[in-house]
């Protein structure tokens, strides 16, 4: 390029004249071909292009493979798609985009013949835990925005899938800023199983020429005292709400300004004391999340605008007028300091002083300085919608959020995003409002200002803000602080943060490999483990994790803690207790045999409410809904809401278990034609109980009509009886309902890793021991008239279940209910006042749409 023309790189599968020959950028690719790379780079340079070059090579090498491509955001998965199929000499229908807006039937017939797969991770997630897909053909997989491979996000499991399964995998893992520390980035290499770090930053020689100096200047505004009048009264809450914590033993400051790491600390306490039974631990996390609420309304006002915490009021005082609302929202909005902060905030009819900077920066940008395009981050949709508005009669705004409907706040659609990209692109508009959704490597235009609203405090969100400017030319960073706010503290941390983060990807640079090594060699050390103990047979001497008993007495006898077979019918070893392998079912037993479930235990099918069937399923051939078996293995059926849990992706990697999602009308997974599983944690089993919506005696029903073998499973080491506030005896009653009334077998677990092995044992003793296919029965059962009936006078005011059979039992009819009067409606038992007032109110009043 010495004469100032750009020289392209040549490739087979490249276009010619597409993609410039920048040497940082070669450098780069060969690292990531030679290894799972991760590769730093600024926002802008072009690691995109990176990952995409290395994408050529593989799939020239391997005429049959393919490239999986994945990004956070579907705006970012359409923009790669887009850009890939630009660049790459290939067919536009072998380069396809998997978002949830795919149906899943067309994702697995795209797969097969697709090249390249650019797709969010939920969804690539969604397609191996149900077996739509294989990645043992993908020789490059790309982890776009890498960073987020930590804890239960989907480019954790699907790096592990993508080592396991892939013939000849390579991982390249991007990210303009990987992590803050050098501990979150080993995690996110751990994650991802990558070897290799090649970074470049913009002091490097060969990258250069290719930026622009950026300028970070900060901007101080300073606080109107009817701001901080409002700001006073709230910190006023929130210092007497921390004292009554700090009684409860479980704050170690009251200062309003505490920080997040404080509250995270003082809610892992209260759980502590919850779980150790403790009454003050309910109450102390009602206060906790009232001080979360009183903190966000601090930072709007300090930090954002009056109207957004306008806005944050108004939903607060929604909430504590609905039904079912929380002592922490009653609470909040009741406190006399409370609503005189809300009557000012109401009373203040003039700007933020960021609003009036703000004007003024783009002013001098776009006016004196001859600027062309502006991008102003806010954290708050609230504030963008209100920074539009406000800026729109001085400048050409549009707005960009993300997709749906946040906080009382319409989002923009996919297409929405789309379009005002590209209309910013082509210079339609000079100023773009944004929150965190353009954050992350979107193809955003060049600016001349990106304008901080207020600071961030993580080094990475920082690092991807500002590299929306000196790309091509200089460029300028600025950012507005409210003196004496939390605006402060957050800029100095950030760029803490961010130095020690460029100081930790250089130390990487250096220690990556040992890193690594030491990592794997923890690996290999559990593998052997587990090779060593795959398959062997459970012993007297041994349990299931093949250690030696540690529960017996000196003499060899059962000690207290021993569990006792739930059986009688195994022969007892020379301790006194049947051994594990004495539960295999007997050659010739009914279990081996397939029998029905009738002829093993004597339990009526009447008493279960089953409907008939040999197989003991409950249902004949034409409620069957889906059947399928495995031949290579055990497969086992999980509903698609179950993907919440870290359950369906563990089964998904079990040696010889295939999994498959649908949406179950029954049951939460289906292991046999007969054994189907309700899975609840001790909180949610808790809460089935109380709330009349999601009863679960309906779905307990629906199981036991639908499955000869029903199971709950509850899941929690928590004390069933200290958890929430409900009556031991209701407990037990229930407990006593589902295995005594329904016929339900009622196992628990300790955890998520404890109900995947019970799930897996189930299904393997089911399929392989007892020769039983996997089928999918029924649907949830119709509501009965009256339940109907009783529905839709309690969706009246929310009025709820008991008082609509009150109403119903008095009146009639919904019709009568419907029409009676204020004086009707008070003789009836449980109607006061406010609820008869309330009903009367919401059928007689004119409809008034918004």
């Amino acid at each position: 390029m010495a004469d100032g023309t750009p020289e392209y790189v040549t490739h087979p599968l490249l276009e010619p004249g597409v993609i410039e020959a920048r040497p940082y950028q070669t450098a780069l690719v060969e690292e990531a071909s030679s290894d799972h790379t991760l590769v730093s780079l600024p926002t802008g340079l072009g690691k995109t292009t990176v990952s995409l070059r290395v994408t050529a090579e593989r799939l020239q090498a391997d005429a049959g493979g393919k490239s999986l491509m994945l990004a956070p955001t579907k705006p970012l998965v359409e923009q790669h798609a887009e850009f890939y199929r630009e660049a790459l000499s290939l067919p536009d229908e072998e380069i396809v985009v998997f978002t949830g807006e795919t149906r899943p039937d067309d994702r697995a017939e795209l797969w097969t013949d697709a090249r390249v797969v650019v797709a969010t991770p939920q969804v690539v997630e969604n397609d191996l835990v149900g077996n739509r897909i294989s990645l043992s053909d993908v020789v490059h997989c790309t982890f776009d925005e890498c960073h987020r491979a930590t804890g239960n996000y989907p480019y954790t499991y699907i790096a592990e899938r993508y080592h396991a399964d892939a013939v000849d995998p390579l991982v390249t893992g991007m990210s303009a800023s990987p992590g803050d520390d050098e501990d979150s980035i080993r995690l996110v290499m751990e994650n991802l199983g990558i070897r290799n770090v090649a970074v470049k930053t913009e002091t490097d020689q060969d990258v250069a020429e290719y930026t622009y100096d950026t300028d970070v200047e900060w901007v101080s505004v300073e606080l109107p005292e009817p701001v901080i009048e409002i700001r006073d009264l709230l910190k006023e809450v929130l210092g007497d709400r921390l004292e009554t914590l700090a009684e409860l033993g479980v704050a170690s400051t009251t200062d309003p300004d505490l920080s997040q790491k404080d509250l995270n600390t003082m809610r892992a306490q209260l759980q502590a004391l919850i779980d150790d039974g403790e009454s003050a631990g309910y109450e102390g996390m009602s206060i906790h999340a009232e001080v979360m609420k009183l903190r966000r309304a601090v930072e709007l006002v300090e930090t954002q605008s009056v109207d957004a915490l306008e806005r944050y009021f108004e939903r607060q005082e929604n909430a504590a007028r609905s039904s079912g609302a929380s002592k922490a929202s009653m609470r909040f909005v009741s406190d006399p300091r409370v609503k005189r902060a809300i009557s000012k905030t109401r009373a203040f009819d003039d700007l933020h002083p960021k609003f009036r900077r703000t004007r003024m920066l783009l002013a001098e940008t776009l006016g004196i300085q001859g600027g062309d395009r502006v991008i102003v981050f806010t954290e708050s949709r609230d504030t963008a919608e209100a920074l539009t508005d406000f800026l729109a009669g001085h400048f050409d705004v549009r707005r960009f959020v993300g997709q749906g409907d946040k906080d009382g706040s319409d989002g923009m659609t996919q297409r929405e995003q789309k379009e005002v990209l590209a209309d910013f692109r082509a210079g339609e508009f000079e100023v773009l409002v944004s929150t965190s959704v353009a954050e992350e490597g979107l193809d955003v235009p060049e600016v001349d200002l990106v304008l901080f609203f207020e600071p961030v405090p993580t080094a990475i969100r920082s690092v991807q803000r500002k590299g929306r400017t000196g790309r091509q030319t200089e460029g300028r960073v600025v950012v507005l602080m409210a003196e004496d706010t939390r605006d402060e503290a957050y800029f100095w941390i950030s760029r803490r943060r961010e130095q020690e983060m460029e100081d930790e990807l250089e130390t990487l640079r250096e220690v990556a490999e040992d890193l690594v090594a030491a990592v794997s060699d923890e690996q290999t050390d559990v593998a052997s483990f587990a090779d060593d103990h795959a398959g062997a047979a459970v012993t007297d001497e041994e349990d299931a994790g093949g250690s030696a008993r540690d529960d017996q007495d000196a003499d060899g006898s059962a000690g207290e803690s021993a569990q006792q077979p739930a059986s009688g019918r195994a022969e007892t070893d020379g301790r006194g207790q049947a051994g594990l392998t004495d539960f295999e079912p007997e050659a010739g037993s009914p279990e081996s045999e397939g029998a029905s479930g009738d002829e093993r235990d004597g339990v009526s099918r009447a008493a279960q409410g089953e409907s008939g069937g040999e197989d003991g399923s409950g249902d004949d051939d034409e409620t069957v809904l889906a059947e399928a078996g495995s031949e290579d293995g055990v497969e086992i059926v999980i509903d698609q809401r179950e993907l919440d849990s870290p359950i369906a992706r563990d089964l998904s990697t079990r040696e010889g278990i295939e999994t498959r999602l649908e949406t179950l009308e029954v049951g939460d997974y289906v292991l046999s034609d007969r054994v189907a599983v309700e899975r609840k944690t001790i909180e949610d089993f808790l809460s089935t109980l109380l709330d009349a919506e999601r009863s679960l005696f309906d779905q307990v029903g629906d199981l036991v009509t639908h499955y000869g073998r029903p199971i709950l499973i509850l899941e929690g080491e928590q004390d069933l009886y200290a958890e929430r506030d409900v009556h031991p005896n209701a407990i037990r009653g229930a407990l006593a309902s589902l295995a005594v009334d329904f016929g339900l077998s009622i196992l628990w677990t300790r955890d998520a890793d404890d109900t995947t092995d019970l799930l897996a044992t189930i299904a393997t003793r089911e399929q392989e021991t007892a020769d039983r296919e996997v089928s999918v029965h029924g649907g949830k059962s119709k509501k009965t008239l009256a339940e109907q009936q009783e529905y839709v006078v309690a969706s009246i005011a929310d009025i709820g279940p008991v008082t609509a059979r009150s109403l119903l039992r008095a009146l009639g009819s919904v019709d009568a209910v419907l029409t009676a009067d204020r004086e009707e409606l008070l003789e009836v038992e449980g109607v006061g006042e406010v609820t008869a007032d309330r009903i009367r109110d919401v059928i007689g009043s004119t409809y008034q749409p918004d």
